[in-house]
C-alpha cells in the first residue's frame, strides 16, 4: 500500500529535526547583517499609517487628503506675504497700493540719511581728535635727534612748500573814482604872482536826489590858507565848465617851492552842510613854473573827516531880513566838529554875534554857553536894527568861542558875511537881500580868527 501524504510529511519533518544540530550554549551566534532602516519617526509614522489604513474602511477621497497632508509642504513666500500684508494696510487706510508703497520708500530714505549723517558727524569728531593726538605726538626736538632724512620726511623743506603753495588772493580795495579836473598855471617872476585857472571838471559823482551835483571849487595855498578862491555854483551838472581866473600876489618864487597848491571841489547844499567831493593837492615845488602849465588830475579822496577845511568845525545860522522894518534876524541853530581846546578833549563853546561897519563894531550879542560839547545845538535868535540904506555898507562877523572861566576865552573860528565877503559866506548875504521877509539857512565852514582877535575878554 503506498504510504499516504501525511506519512510522507511527518518523515521529512522528522528528518529535517534530526539533521539540524542544536545550537551549543559556548558557541555565539554569527551578527547579522544590519539593513539600513528608514527613521525611527518615519517608521513609526508609517507602520501607523498603515495600520490605520488597514483597519479602517475609508473612500479613497479622505486617503488621497490624508496622502496630501503627509506630504512634506513647501514653506510660504516671505514676498508673497509682506505684498499681502501691504496690500490689507492699503484696503484699511484707503489708498492706493502705490502710495503706501511710495510713503514707506520715502520714510525709509528719509532714516536712511539721517543715519548716515549722525555716523558722517561722528566719524569727523574722531578724525579731528586723532589730529589733535597727532599733533600733540610729534615733538620736533626729537625729529632733530633722528637725523635729517627722517627729518626731511616729517618737515619739508620751504622751499618745497612755497612751490606747492598756492598764493593768496590778495583782495584789492574798491578805488572809488570822483572824477578829474583841469587847470593851468602861470607864474609872473616880476610880479612875483601865481595865476591858476580853473578850466573844467568832468566825471564828478552825483550827490543830490536827482542824480546830479551843484559843484564849486576852491582855490588856496598851504600851509598859510590866508587867501583862498571860490568858483561859482554850476547847478545840476556833473561836467561843470568854470574857465575862472585867479591870482595869488606876493608869492616870491622861493616861498612858492615850499607851498602847496589845492583844488578843493565841493557840492553846494542849501540848508545842510555842503559836502567835499574831492581834491586835487599839487606841491609847487614839482611843477616847471618857468612855463605855462595846463593838465587833466584825479580827484582823490578828503584826507581825514572834511579834509583841510573842516579842522576847526562847522555852523548853521539862517537870516532874515526885513526891508520896511529895517531888521536884520539871526537864528543860530548848531554846530558841529568844533576844534577841541579843553584838555579833556572837548570844549565849553557860545557864539557871538556883532554887526560891523568899516571895521568898527555896532552892536554884539552873544548866545548861552554850551558845557563839555564838540556839537553844541543852540537854536537862538537875534535881531538888529539895520536901515535899508545901510544893510550894504555892514558886515556881519559870526565867531565861535571857547568859555573859560578863569582865563580868555579863546576864538575857535568865525564866519564874516556882507558886502564885502566872498564865495559861500557872500551867496548867502546875497540870497537874504534877495528873498526879503523869508529866513535863509546855510552850513559854513569856520575860518581861522584874525590875530587882533585871538584872544576875547568876556
Amino acid at each position: 500500500m503506498a504510504p499516504s501524504l501525511v506519512s510522507i510529511m511527518k518523515r521529512e519533518t522528522v528528518e529535517v529535526e534530526e539533521s539540524t544540530p542544536e545550537p551549543s550554549p559556548e558557541v555565539e551566534l554569527a551578527t547579522p547583517e544590519v539593513v539600513p532602516q528608514e527613521p525611527l519617526q518615519t517608521n513609526i509614522f508609517n507602520h501607523t499609517k498603515k495600520q490605520w489604513m488597514h483597519s479602517t474602511t475609508l473612500k479613497p477621497t479622505v486617503i488621497a487628503k490624508f496622502n496630501e497632508t503627509t506630504t512634506d509642504e513647501p514653506k510660504p513666500d516671505l514676498g508673497e506675504k509682506a505684498t499681502k500684508i501691504t496690500k490689507e494696510i492699503a484696503k484699511e487706510m484707503g489708498i492706493p497700493t502705490w502710495a503706501l508703497v511710495s510713503i514707506l520708500i520715502g520714510v525709509a530714505v528719509i532714516v536712511l540719511g539721517i543715519c548716515f549723517c549722525c555716523i558722517r558727524r561722528c566719524f569727523r569728531k574722531r578724525r579731528a581728535k586723532d589730529g589733535k593726538k597727532g599733533m600733540k605726538g610729534v615733538d620736533l626736538k626729537s625729529v632733530q635727534l633722528l637725523g635729517s632724512s627722517y627729518k626731511e620726511k616729517v618737515q619739508p623743506d620751504m622751499d618745497e612748500l612755497t612751490e606747492n603753495a598756492e598764493e593768496p588772493e590778495e583782495e584789492k580795495p574798491e578805488v572809488q573814482k570822483l572824477g578829474k579836473l583841469q587847470y593851468k598855471l602861470e607864474y609872473d617872476f616880476n610880479q612875483n604872482s601865481l595865476s591858476v585857472t580853473v578850466i573844467q571838471a568832468e566825471e564828478l559823482p552825483a550827490l543830490d536826489m536827482g542824480g546830479t551835483s551843484d559843484p564849486y571849487v576852491k582855490v588856496y595855498l598851504l600851509p598859510d590858507k590866508k587867501k583862498k578862491f571860490e568858483t561859482k555854483v554850476h547847478r545840476k551838472t556833473l561836467s561843470p565848465i568854470f574857465n575862472e581866473t585867479f591870482v595869488f600876489k606876493g608869492v616870491p618864487y622861493a616861498d612858492a617851492m615850499n607851498k602847496t597848491l589845492v583844488f578843493a571841489i565841493f557840492d553846494f547844499d542849501r540848508f545842510s552842510k555842503h559836502d567835499q567831493i574831492g581834491e586835487v593837492k599839487l606841491p609847487l615845488c614839482t611843477v616847471d613854473l618857468a612855463q605855462t602849465i595846463e593838465e587833466w588830475r584825479e580827484l582823490q579822496s578828503v584826507e581825514g573827516e572834511g579834509g583841510q577845511e573842516n579842522k576847526l568845525g562847522d555852523i548853521c545860522f539862517s537870516l532874515r531880513y526885513v526891508p520896511t522894518a529895517g531888521k536884520l534876524t539871526v537864528v543860530i541853530l548848531e554846530a558841529k566838529n568844533l576844534k577841541k581846546m579843553d584838555v579833556g578833549g572837548l570844549s565849553d563853546p557860545y557864539v557871538k554875534i556883532a554887526l560891523m561897519q568899516n571895521g568898527k563894531r555896532l552892536k554884539k550879542k552873544k548866545t548861552s554857553i554850551k558845557k563839555c560839547t564838540l556839537n553844541p545845538y543852540y537854536n537862538e535868535s537875534f535881531t538888529f536894527e539895520v536901515p535899508f540904506e545901510q544893510i550894504q555898507k555892514v558886515n556881519l562877523q559870526v565867531t565861535v568861542v571857547d568859555y573859560d572861566r578863569i582865563g580868555t576865552s579863546e576864538p575857535i573860528g568865525k564866519v564874516v558875511l556882507g558886502y564885502n565877503a566872498s564865495g559861500t559866506e557872500l551867496r548867502h548875504w546875497s540870497d537874504m537881500l534877495a528873498s526879503p521877509r523869508r529866513p535863509i539857512a546855510q552850513w559854513h565852514t569856520l575860518k581861522d580868527p584874525e590875530d587882533g582877535e585871538k584872544k576875547d575878554k568876556d
